[in-house]
């Protein structure tokens, strides 16, 4: 049997339940609450002036809702929004044909906008400046340029990795926004919301439960609930209650502090094969059987968050915690790092 880890309740969420429980209006959003009262007051002032909303970058792990917050603003503005991503986006055309597809105050949304290709990217500048967009058709002799109006737009980003953005295209954001962890008490609201829309028994310490081992991230928390429904409805009575979490977790092999399989895996690799660190993000990902870019984006977040994990300019080294942690000591004349 497979092993299964967080980045598999992570990257595969069912998309369809995944939309259902999204909320649509701010007021029904948990959480963020800063970055929600800026963006309903830029929303509230664009519809009082009668314009587009200025273009907005949403950054942060994922998971946290920068999608979601994108569907909000754009019901909020009474627009439609066409979504796309980064990778998708391959040639100048595709590009312009969402573009020129869009209607006066219309919402384009990209998501991992950091992977766009540079050459598309530059068309974007003029397209998000001055609502017109270049394009060249034919090529060789008979190449020429022409130029397209548009109609004035918002351009919504997500990005994991804010700082991949080039700085031309970071400052063309007039608001930007970073999504941080949020807190269990915020994520337990959340946990209790969607299992009232799943129909699912839930008790206050079984929807605590989950979100205390959600790694501050709602769609991991969304994720787990519906285990954790399967594990009651299987196993119990279809109740969820504190008991009933633990056992379905602990099944999971998702420990106390939200610690899955990769998570150790990773710690005792720095621990056990790099004597502690520091070790580049090359090995390490070769050490465990993982993509880099899903060490650096889904797992290194939380670790470094909770204090098991040290990032430097030689690597990643392992903190005292998290030999407490594995129940390790560190090799003679090895001295753990404090945070």
């Amino acid at each position: 049997m497979a092993e299964r880890t967080i980045s598999d309740v992570l990257t595969k969420p069912d998309a369809a339940l995944e939309m259902t429980l999204r909320p649509s209006l701010f007021s029904d959003f948990t959480g963020q609450s800063k970055v929600k009262e800026r963006l309903e007051i830029a929303v509230t002032a664009a519809k009082q002036r009668g314009e587009a909303l200025d273009h907005i970058l949403l950054s942060g792990p994922p998971g946290l809702g920068k999608t979601t917050l994108a569907y909000i603003i754009a019901k909020a503005m009474n627009t439609s929004l066409k979504a796309t991503s980064g990778p998708t986006v391959e040639k100048a055309a595709d590009l312009a044909g969402l573009l020129t597809n869009l209607e006066e105050g219309d919402v384009l949304f990209i998501d991992e906008i950091h992977r766009l290709q540079k050459t598309i990217e530059e068309y974007l500048y003029p397209a998000m400046e001055d609502f017109k967009l270049d394009i060249i058709i034919d090529q060789g002799p008979n190449a020429r340029s022409v130029r397209l109006n548009l109609p004035r737009f918002t351009l919504i980003g997500a990005t994991t990795r804010s700082g991949l953005l080039t700085a031309p295209l970071l400052t063309r954001f007039a608001v930007r926004e970073r999504l941080d962890y949020y807190v269990a008490e915020d994520l337990q609201k959340i946990v209790v919301r969607s299992a009232r829309l799943l129909a699912v028994e839930m008790e206050p310490a079984g929807a605590m439960e989950i979100a205390r081992r959600s790694r501050g991230t709602p769609r991991i928390a969304n994720n787990l609930l519906r285990r954790v429904r399967d594990y009651a409805q299987v196993k119990g009575d279809g109740r969820v209650t504190a008991g009933v979490a633990d056992k379905a977790l602990a099944m999971l092999e998702i420990d106390q502090n939200g610690l899955d399989e990769m998570d150790k895996r990773i710690l005792e690799a720095i621990i056990v094969k790099f004597g502690g660190g520091p070790v580049g993000i090359g090995s390490l990902a070769v050490a465990v059987g993982e993509e880099p870019d899903t060490i650096e984006e889904v797992y290194e977040p939380y670790l470094i968050m909770e204090g098991y994990l040290k990032r430097t300019a030689q690597g990643r080294v392992a903190t005292e915690l998290s030999y407490k942690k594995l129940a390790l000591r560190p090799a003679a004349g090895h001295q753990p790092s404090l945070l």
